[in-house]
């Protein structure tokens, strides 16, 4: 039967599909590049995913953010999110984070439950502590480097991050992890020479910030504002998307098998027990909502 994901199943084949179906994916950071790694994990068929971010939407975030349209503007991004991958995939189990994580949020995260995790923040104290934490737990993890400042979008590619250059937030984090001995790191990255801005302070978010009330940081705290553009954050979340839709299915074994070879290949065969739990998952939850919208409604 077809559904929304049978031309990716042409592509990949069904025990890929399943592989997707039963895993779990953490995204930090739902913003111009997260915004569109989630995106690429909800129209790939993860059965569940977690968004992480305090921020609103803002007006300025339109200009590159998928989850950002003046309709949006003032909502929180993980509620914009959610909406959107249950636009998408209303069977995706998805779970909310509003916070700015940091390091001594940790405890909130069951690193260890997830099969990948996603870094698209820009904070290096926090990008460090998830990719510590993850490397610790042996949970495989990409992180996103800078997309502010560029302009050529076929620039991206994924490698480790020892093969970096010209990237100031990828150097930081390389000599960091070189000091704790963790040398290997997947990444997405551009080796374009970033530009200048041009400043402009009528315009500039670091004098008339305009973010929604009640956000945790505010643009006049910032030290710099950076510019950026629709077509490079995108591309780069795109690619980052992917990647991971790509490792997970490889690492599951499952990646283009037969329809004829399925039924004796014991990966496609754990995929479809996996993907059967994800069902099920979607089944349970259903029968709640529809539990709890029973007893909320008024007598006649």
């Amino acid at each position: 039967m077809q559904n929304q994901f049978s031309r990716t199943q042409l592509l990949l084949g069904r025990p890929a599909i399943n592989t997707l179906h039963g895993s779990r994916v953490a995204v930090f950071g739902v913003g111009g590049v997260g915004g569109y790694v989630v995106e690429v994990l909800a129209r790939s068929g993860v059965g569940a995913i977690d968004v992480v971010d305090d921020d609103r939407v803002c007006l300025t975030n339109v200009n590159r953010q998928i989850v950002a349209t003046l309709s949006t503007v003032g909502q929180f991004k993980v509620d914009v999110a959610e909406q959107r991958i249950r636009d998408i995939n209303p069977r995706c189990h998805v779970r909310k984070h509003q916070t700015f994580y940091l390091p001594e949020q940790a405890d909130r995260f069951d690193f260890a439950s997830y099969d990948y995790v996603v870094d698209c923040i820009d904070t290096v104290t926090a990008k460090l502590d998830i990719i510590r934490r993850c490397h610790a737990l042996g949970v495989p993890v990409l992180s996103c480097m800078g997309a502010a400042y560029k302009l050529d979008a076929t620039q991206f590619v994924v490698t480790d991050i020892k093969n970096t250059i010209n990237d100031p937030l990828a150097r930081v984090i390389r000599k960091k992890l070189r000091q704790e001995g963790i040398r290997k790191l997947k990444v997405v990255y551009s080796p374009e020479v970033p530009v200048e801005s041009i400043e402009q302070p009528e315009i500039s978010c670091r004098f008339h910030c305009i973010c929604p009330d009640k956000d945790m940081r505010k643009c006049t705290e910032r030290h710099t504002i950076p510019s950026s553009n629709a077509w490079v954050p995108a591309a780069a979340g795109l690619i980052a998307g992917g990647e991971v839709v790509k490792d997970l299915v490889r690492l599951a074994g499952t990646m283009r098998i037969r329809p004829e070879d399925e039924a004796d290949n014991p990966a496609a065969v754990q995929a479809e027990a996996s993907a059967r739990r994800y069902l099920d998952d979607y089944q349970a939850r259903r029968r709640a909502e529809v539990a709890a919208a029973r007893q909320v409604q008024p007598e006649d």
